[in-house]
C-alpha cells in the first residue's frame, strides 16, 4: 500500500477572463491569488465565461477583502438562487495579507484591482494586484516598448526561417 505523499494530483488551470485594461492603466507592483465566495448559479455562469472584470476593483471593509463592480451574468436556468449580478463578492485571503495590502493602499497612488479570474482544479481563483496608476506618457512608453519587442521577435523568426 502506498502512502499519500506518493500520489501526485495534477491541477488544471482554466482561464475564465482577464482584465487587460488594468495592465494598460497601472503598474503592477505585487500580485496575490485569492479565493472568491460565490453562489452556485454564479459558478455555472463562470463556467460559461459570462463574467466581466472591467471597471472592477477591490476594497478592504472591516478586515475583509471585497471585489466591487465585477459583473457575473445571471444564469439562464437559475431561478430563486440567482443573485444581483453586480453585488460585492468576498475574496478569501489570510488576515495578514489583507492587512499588508491595506497598509500599502493607504499610501498615495496605490490601489487593488483584479487581473484575472480562473479555475484551479474545481475552485475559482482571482488574481489581484497592488497597482500604481500610470500617467499618459508611461502608457505611450509601454506601447512603444511592446512594439519594439514585437519587431525584434519578428526579425528573429524571419532570420531563423531564412537560415534553415
Amino acid at each position: 500500500m502506498q502512502s499519500g505523499r506518493d500520489y501526485y494530483i495534477i491541477v488544471t488551470m482554466k482561464q475564465i477572463c482577464t482584465n487587460k485594461k488594468a495592465r494598460h492603466d497601472y503598474f503592477v507592483v505585487e500580485t496575490l491569488e485569492c479565493g472568491i465566495n460565490l453562489v452556485g448559479c454564479e459558478v455555472k455562469s463562470l463556467r460559461r465565461g459570462e463574467v466581466n472584470l472591467n471597471d472592477s476593483y477591490c476594497r478592504v471593509d472591516n478586515g475583509t477583502l471585497l471585489l466591487v463592480g465585477c459583473h457575473i451574468k445571471n444564469y439562464d436556468k437559475g431561478s430563486y438562487s440567482n443573485v444581483d449580478s453586480r453585488r460585492d463578492r468576498r475574496l478569501l485571503a489570510h488576515k495578514r495579507e489583507i492587512m499588508r495590502l491595506l497598509g500599502k493602499v493607504k499610501e498615495k497612488g496605490y490601489s487593488i484591482v483584479p487581473l484575472s479570474m480562473y479555475f484551479k482544479g474545481s475552485l475559482v481563483k482571482v488574481e489581484i494586484a497592488l497597482v500604481k496608476g500610470k500617467q499618459n506618457f508611461d502608457k505611450k512608453q509601454t506601447i512603444k516598448e511592446n512594439d519594439i519587442n514585437r519587431e525584434a521577435q519578428r526579425a528573429v523568426s524571419d532570420y531563423k526561417e531564412r537560415h534553415r
